[in-house]
């Protein structure tokens, strides 16, 4: 959250507390209880700041609201009004059907992204601009809609249908297998004995670094991004009998890419993180600053985070974050399987605009919904609701999946080797024990142990001397109160 959102959530803490109190659930002529009620309030209050500073960077800022940060919503307004009188009244309408298709559909969806980029509800993120963002959220709805209408056509249909996004697509392809001969040194080969290296230097290794760079920024957390890159690994030996392209050496899975592409892709991010978290926001207007040089730095500026927060996803501590972590981490690695089915099913290759086109879609949403994500689960009484964007992005996983499911049952259902299958089993019911044994045994066992230490210490209260040297048992009514007055100082 923001430095104001989280002056916004004390003052919602204040406010409910002083509330109470007028309300009559505090008895105002009992000092002591209001004294208590308030006691408590400020210590969670100062607990929530503490955590918000450990976790926020400040953030100084003048105010500058300039021309730049307006909506312009009458100024778009005006645009598009004017772009439609010139389409309907000045240009002759061609007489080719598809054509006239294709434009009518590209024109619904940027009048729709007029709409969304000037009425759409802002997100966490104000850099570079909150129209920026607004504009990928209105893209994911547009890609989430063009999803489900695949999903609703025949499979034969769904697929020349990329013809008319692309004619070169809706033929068959043939899978690139990366595995095969997984020597490192080819005695064989006297010309380049290290040929199959060479062969697996393609395009994919600097997106791997590039794509576990923005993953780390999104995530903000070493042992998620570690744990979800050795996780696909696992998925693609597990999976590489359904998809030839899974296929690897044994070097190219924990090599090449878990150590040097994701591992330094990993390392960078980190420590990008750690220049973010560090680094101090002061902002100034652009007009405000007198110097040339200051004027471009703070238009380079512009494109960095406005704020910034340390992610601490914290997933044992509670049975919602551990769950919720298992969930970010499923979704995780389902997105990255649906990157390699959907060009299998819809018969796109590797290299295509599309597929590149997809990535730079999931870089731009999963950074807003990741924050979404954190929030919810950090601040859930600020934030009642999961974020737009981080809802529209699960929905989208999950019609992927859904549109690989229809369109190539086959090849989703070709059975897994036992030993995998064992060995997934093996892991689930693990992670099913530990849950059982930290969440409910171990806090069973806990509040037990707790039970009988008070207890053990309630007679000992009881039994304590009197002014005068002597013990004596308390009657009905002092034992009560003595009891009651025990449980009000625990409660406070």
């Amino acid at each position: 959250m923001t430095k104001l959102e989280s002056k916004k959530s004390g003052v919602a803490v204040g406010k409910s507390a002083t509330e109470q109190v007028n309300n009559g659930s505090v008895d105002p002529g009992c000092p002591d209880q209001s004294t208590t009620i308030k006691a408590k309030v400020m210590k969670q209050t100062s607990r929530e700041s503490l955590h918000r500073r450990n976790t926020e960077c400040e953030v100084y800022d003048d105010g500058t609201n300039t021309f730049f940060w307006r909506a312009h919503t009458v100024t778009v307004l005006f645009i598009l009004t004017c772009a439609l009188v010139y389409v309907t009244l000045l240009e002759e309408t061609p007489q080719d059907t598809a054509y006239n298709t294709k434009r009518g559909i590209v024109a619904s969806i940027l009048v729709f992204l007029c709409f969304g980029v000037t009425q759409a509800k802002d997100g966490p993120f104000t850099r570079p601009h909150p129209a920026y963002w607004r504009f990928w959220l209105c893209v994911t709805v547009v890609y989430e809609l063009f999803l489900i209408f695949i999903l609703f056509q025949t499979v034969h249909d769904g697929r020349q249908f990329m013809k008319y996004i692309d004619p070169k697509l809706g033929v068959p392809l043939p899978e690139r297998d990366y595995g095969g001969n997984c020597l490192i040194y080819d005695p064989g080969n006297t010309t380049d004995p290290f040929h199959n290296i060479w062969d697996k230097m393609d395009g994919f290794v600097p997106a791997h670094f590039l794509g576990w760079y923005i993953k780390t920024l999104m995530i903000r957390d070493w042992w998620m991004c570690m744990i979800i890159s050795v996780m696909f690994e696992f998925l693609e030996y597990s999976l590489e009998h359904q998809l030839p392209n899974f296929s690897e050496c044994w070097w190219d899975h924990w090599i090449m890419d878990v150590l040097v592409c994701n591992g330094l892709g990993i390392y960078y991010g980190m420590k990008t993180l750690a220049w973010l978290s560090m680094k101090p926001y002061q902002w100034q207007g652009l007009w405000n600053i007198p110097t040339y040089k200051g004027k471009i730095k703070r238009i380079a500026f512009q494109f960095t985070p406005y704020s910034w927060v340390k992610f601490e996803w914290k997933p044992a501590s509670n049975l919602r974050r551990w769950l919720a972590v298992l969930g970010i981490i499923f979704m995780f690695l389902l997105a990255e399987l649906n990157t390699f089915y959907l060009k299998f099913v819809l018969w796109m290759p590797p290299e295509h605009y599309l597929v590149l086109l997809r990535l730079v879609f999931f870089v731009n949403v999963g950074g807003v919904g990741m924050r979404e994500i954190y929030d919810f689960m950090d601040d859930p009484k600020f934030h009642k609701k999961l974020g737009q964007q981080a809802w529209l992005a699960a929905a989208i996983t999950v019609t992927e999946f859904l549109i690989v499911v229809k369109y190539d049952p086959h090849t989703i259902m070709l059975p897994i080797p036992s030993l995998i299958m064992q060995c997934w089993f093996l892991g689930i019911l693990l992670i099913l024990l530990w849950t059982v044994w930290r969440f409910f045994i171990r806090d069973i066992t806990l509040r037990y142990k707790e039970t009988r230490r008070r207890k053990q210490e309630a007679p000992a209260d009881w039994d304590r001397p009197l002014g005068n040297g002597s013990t004596a048992t308390p009657s009905g009514r002092s034992k009560l109160n003595g009891s009651s007055e025990m449980l009000r100082q625990r409660k406070s």
